[in-house]
């Protein structure tokens, strides 16, 4: 499995070996997407931004939802990197992974 992961992760690699696994090499990844999204009290009414930038979250999981490829929106904000966008999608999903007790 592990040599599996570094033909497909080749970047990775030394993460891949000092965590010995796959699920670890998954949760590195996701905490550094996390990581992208920043929250400011006095920028944007403290909504999730991109990395400290005026791009809300929220308004490029809009342009996602309304059918603008992620290609057209990187050309469309030239400050943004496909990470951006994958952390966004990370961020809509955790938030929306809360469960709900049944009363």
């Amino acid at each position: 499995m592990e040599q599996g992961c570094r033909e497909l992760y080749g970047s990775e690699q030394n993460h891949l070996v000092k965590l010995g696994t796959m699920k670890g090499w998954w949760r590195l990844q996701t905490m550094s997407l996390l990581d992208r999204i920043t929250s400011n009290p006095g920028m944007c009414g403290g909504r999730p931004c991109i990395r400290g930038m005026r791009i809300r979250v929220s308004d490029i999981l809009e342009m996602l939802a309304e059918g603008v490829s992620a290609a057209e929106i990187l050309n469309d904000f030239p400050d943004l990197e496909p990470d951006d966008i994958k952390a966004c999608l990370l961020l809509a999903a955790r938030r929306l992974n809360i469960p709900r007790v049944a009363a």
